[in-house]
């Protein structure tokens, strides 16, 4: 702490008091009701505020500061409320920022995923082993979610809908509208939430526990591309587990629906399928496949960047982990609703 000065190099009696206002000061000592803080001019007197309606003179004033009687320190609360701004806006001012540069660098990330993929798959050099044991480990977490998931959803679909159509008479639509909710949005949606959540934390945190143990720069050191032998086998994993998600969902939510809608809800098994096969074209199952394997890349890039980024730490790896999910989950969600308006702009849904 360095000694006060009246501006001109005298000091306040005992107090001790900083030269520079932006700097943390002691605890809080209010005297007389007075906030008192000194910087390179001199001192700064809470009695021009409103603190005190008994402020006082100048020389009452001046005492309070001189009192020697009282503890060092005093209360910066202007000193704390303009560093506290200023620290609120430049935190502002750099999300755009730091929010440009993290997606710049998922570009480069991404790009260079899809280059080497396609390099290593034609030249036989994809590590097809890990490639192989990567692909398990994440059907191992995701194919029974995707279960529990999808069944309930089917349910919940074939439940509300049939409510509805009872009122007018038309149980045979229950098909149709199952059809297009789970074949056009559940299952893509279903699977790629799966994989943003469960396989996209086991991604970022392989790779968070790596970078922590500086394994990615010793890959480095070794002149081996990190990008190539760990990201790319992930990336072709996720691709390669989608299809298999989007049938689980698929015939899972399907399955669950027929039966609702036939042994709840009174609609004979013909009328579900014919009505199920009026609206549900081939086309809206290479949109579904086609929203899963962009979903897996999105999951693949996003989880590998994040982890690979991670620091300081246990602490950092979960952070990197909890950003990753949120951040493939948001992504996922606003994909899927420009797809899907590209979708009913040039494919409109039709009988078939």
């Amino acid at each position: 702490m360095l000694p006060p000065t009246d501006g001109a190099g005298v000091p306040f009696g005992g107090w001790n008091l900083t030269r520079r206002i932006e700097q943390e000061l002691d605890e809080s000592t209010p005297v007389g009701g007075h906030v008192h803080v000194s910087d390179d001019e001199g001192v700064w007197d809470s009695s021009s505020l409103p603190v005190n309606p008994d402020d006082g003179s100048e020389a009452d004033r001046r005492r309070v500061v001189d009192d020697k009687t009282q503890r060092d320190g005093v209360w910066a609360i202007p000193a704390r409320a303009v560093a506290a701004g200023t620290k609120a806006v430049s935190k502002v001012v750099s999300i755009p920022t730091r929010s440009a540069g993290t997606a710049g660098r998922a570009a480069i990330l991404a790009a260079s995923v899809f280059r080497y993929a396609v390099i290593d798959t034609l030249t036989l050099r994809l590590a097809f082993g890990e490639l192989i044991v990567q692909a398990w480990s994440l059907l191992k977490v995701t194919a029974l979610p995707a279960v529990l998931m999808a069944i309930p959803f089917g349910a919940m679909v074939a439940v509300q809908i049939s409510g509805l159509v009872n009122e007018v008479g038309a149980n045979s639509l229950v098909g149709s509208v199952t059809g297009v909710a789970v074949l056009r949005q559940g299952a893509p949606v279903t699977a790629g939430l799966l994989m943003g959540g469960a396989a996209a934390a086991a991604i970022a945190s392989d790779f968070g526990a790596r970078a922590i143990r500086e394994e990615l720069d010793a890959l480095r050191a070794l002149g081996i591309d990190p990008v190539r032998r760990l990201v790319v086998p992930r990336f072709l994993a996720l691709l390669l587990i989608t299809p298999i998600l989007v049938v689980i969902v698929i015939a899972m939510g399907v399955g669950a629906a027929f039966l609702i809608a036939t042994l709840v809800n009174d609609v004979t098994p013909g009328s579900f399928w014919l009505s199920f096969g009026s609206f549900a074209k081939l086309i809206d199952l290479w949109f579904t496949m086609g929203k899963g394997f962009l979903f897996a890349a999105i999951v693949a890039v996003i989880s590998a960047q994040r982890g690979m980024e991670a620091k300081g730490g246990p602490r950092g790896v979960a952070d990197a982990v909890n950003a990753s999910v949120v951040l493939n989950v948001i992504s996922i969600i606003v994909v899927n609703l420009a797809v899907t308006q590209l979708q009913t702009m040039f494919f409109p849904m039709a009988v078939a």
